[in-house]
């Protein structure tokens, strides 16, 4: 293992662990404080969390530890032999699948339909009681799925250094 895929294994560790920490946060208070408030309220402000978002800052850590990710799969799987791969792949696999492919299946239908509604619409009320069940339990889901991949990046490394 070469300089360069130690670090696109690091930045694949630091990003996944970025990322679960920012989840971490929306599961473990932000949305808790959000149903708090008066339906209208926690739906605008979820409504304008979601334009926020979609920054360079947050898209480029979301996309590019997806893309550095892929990229360590890629090589793991060609030094197969070496005993970091399978946790290498692991790591991947988890942050693909469980944090990027979640959230553009799961996540990001579910801010489109909250996107669509009125925040004061008495309609949007049981849309926004579902959406804070689902979209909580899927960021949860994320959030594990994120800080499982770092843990395996790491293992991977040690498993490389020994």
């Amino acid at each position: 293992m070469n300089l360069l895929t130690i670090i696109a294994i690091v930045i694949a560790l630091l990003g996944s662990a970025l990322i679960g920490g920012i989840f971490y946060a929306f599961s473990s208070f932000v949305m808790k404080a959000l149903a708090r408030l008066p339906s209208a309220e926690g739906i605008a402000a979820m409504q304008s969390i979601n334009q926020v978002v979609l920054n360079p800052w947050f898209l480029g850590a979301f996309m590019g530890t997806a893309a550095i990710s892929l990229l360590v799969a890629v090589l793991a799987v060609n030094w197969w032999e070496t005993p970091s791969a399978p946790w290498l792949v692991a790591g991947a696999l988890l942050y693909l699948v469980g944090t990027f492919l979640l959230t553009g299946l799961g996540n990001v239908p579910l801010n489109n339909q909250l996107a669509a509604v009125q925040a004061n619409d008495p309609a949007a009320i049981k849309l926004w009681e579902h959406y804070l069940d689902r979209w909580t339990r899927l960021n949860s889901i994320r959030t594990v799925a994120a800080m499982c991949a770092a843990l395996m990046f790491t293992v991977g490394l040690i498993q490389q250094g020994s």
